[in-house]
């Protein structure tokens, strides 16, 4: 190392990109406590509409849905228009989307804006972490990298307990108009301090990719949620045709591409395979109760939104804490053990859960919470990496906006699919007893015990998964922008 460089690593500190760290903090802590505060809110905008949770849901799905339509476009958007602009751009339309949300009268306005909030969302972490990565030198990564990681924990442990508040003190309005004046700070801050990243020479876009994902993800994850109720109801067939033709002539195109939307090659490694199903099933198992859990404490405990913020808090804490333990695990004994033993654990927690009654204790509900808290972060991180290491070398860079995006998808899949559930188990429910809220408890254990099948089911598959072999090289300038931007998007 030449004598400038090192005086350079010497002058170097948090404080040198403290403005840029500042921009991008602000933007990603609004839209993860956005993402979060939806689950605590949603009861009380299904009553304040007078709908139903099974349409309400669609805020929720479509919101996942439009991030996961978004973020594949990250890389382009920014080679072609620059990180800043485009950083700028989607903070203001994350922004706009959440004034809109706060003044919906109807659920379809409520749906619609959330998709202009999503498409704004979707973008902000993987363009903000790239631009920080940029900006900070590799023998501090880790300190810059532990300060990213900040919102991170907190925004979702936080989250909650700030929507709960806002809900019962105030209305649920404000969980989205209080994004307008931190939106407002992000993007004075960001003009200010983000430096004007050189743009690149780009590939021409995708259009048949960007048309057929959507379509294809969204039609599917109507017939889920239709399947939930009906699976032989004339919109879950057509949902499901739907979207699965699109689905194929999707990856027939993609596949054909130079530069497609997603890198479907990828698939060709058969630990990637491995790895990224059991990511998706731990995903559909764990972000389907997370919307799930909230309905139960205030519909049939009749808890307040703060103090169901408040029961949630700890699997918020216990997935931070266990998130950096299952990293230092992971380097030295891989993600096998970690992928079995925290997905365990989450199938006896929701397993624990399937047999509620009215009479369970508000202790034995946070136990099972940190119990699932505790799994996830043990497992998740593990998964996530393993899939990471486990892509071609050359794909590495394009494996991310493929997995933040699959992620995305298997949310809105997760939470279409178990409150359709859901419904449709009351339904048959009230046919046996004359007590709705019986009924509701009964439906609210079937809805655990379907997720536990499924968590369970990820465990046994994690019985195959291997250790990758890693590069030999150090990692280049994309891989390391691949490894934030997974960080970011999960």
């Amino acid at each position: 190392m030449s004598a400038s460089s090192e005086n350079n690593n010497e002058a170097f500190s948090i404080k040198t990109i403290i403005g840029p760290l500042l921009a991008v903090i602000v933007g990603m802590i609004m839209v993860i406590l956005d993402s979060t505060a939806m689950n605590v809110a949603l009861p009380g905008i299904v009553k304040d509409f007078k709908s139903d949770v099974s349409t309400m849901q669609w805020s929720i799905t479509g919101y996942t849905l439009a991030l996961a339509a978004v973020i594949p476009l990250a890389g382009w958007m920014t080679d072609r228009f620059g990180a800043k602009k485009i950083f700028l751009i989607t903070i203001a339309l994350f922004t706009l989307g959440s004034v809109l949300c706060s003044v919906a009268q109807n659920p379809e306005q409520l749906i619609l804006y959330r998709v202009i909030q999503g498409l704004g969302g979707g973008m902000v972490a993987p363009i903000g972490m790239a631009m920080i990565f940029r900006l900070a030198p590799p023998d501090k990564m880790g300190a810059v990298m532990g300060t990213l990681g900040v919102p991170m924990l907190l925004a979702p442990a936080l989250g909650p307990v700030l929507a709960g508040y806002l809900v019962e003190y105030v209305t649920w309005h404000w969980i989205f108009l209080i994004n307008l004046p931190i939106g407002i700070i992000a993007l004075l801050v960001g003009m200010k301090f983000l430096p004007n990243v050189e743009r690149k020479t780009v590939p021409s876009l995708d259009f048949f990719g960007i048309i057929l994902a959507p379509i294809a993800f969204a039609m599917l994850a109507y017939g889920v949620s239709e399947g939930g109720k009906n699976w032989s109801s004339t919109e879950t067939l057509t949902g499901l045709i739907v979207g699965g033709v699109a689905l194929i002539i999707f990856i027939f195109v993609e596949l054909r591409q130079k530069q497609p939307l997603l890198e479907l090659r990828v698939f060709g490694s058969s630990d990637f395979r491995k790895g990224i199903v059991i990511a998706w099933i731990s995903q559909i198992a764990l972000f389907g109760v997370m919307i799930i859990v909230p309905l139960f404490l205030q519909t049939v405990r009749g808890y307040g939104a703060l103090d169901t913020g408040l029961i949630l808090l700890p699997q918020a804490l216990a997935s931070g804490i266990m998130m950096p333990i299952g990293g230092r695990l992971f380097d030295k004994i891989g993600a096998r053990p970690l992928a079995i033993t925290g997905l365990s654990i989450i199938t006896a927690a929701l397993f624990m859960l399937s047999r509620i009654s009215m009479d369970t204790t508000t202790g034995f509900i946070i136990t099972c919470l940190v119990m699932m808290g505790a799994g996830m972060g043990l497992s998740m991180m593990a998964i996530n990496t393993h899939v990471l290491q486990s892509a071609p070398i050359h794909l590495v860079n394009r494996v991310t906006p493929l997995t933040t995006a699959a992620q995305q998808v298997m949310v809105s899949f997760a939470v279409a699919g178990m409150t359709g559930f859901l419904t449709s188990r009351i339904t048959d429910h009230m046919t046996e007893t004359a007590n709705p809220i019986e009924a509701a408890v009964a439906a609210y254990g079937d809805t655990f015990l379907l997720a536990a099948g499924i968590a369970l089911a990820g465990a046994l598959l994690g019985t195959i998964l291997s250790r990758p072999k890693l590069p030999e090289h150090a990692p280049d300038d994309e891989t390391k922008d691949a490894n934030a931007a997974m960080m970011a998007g999960h």
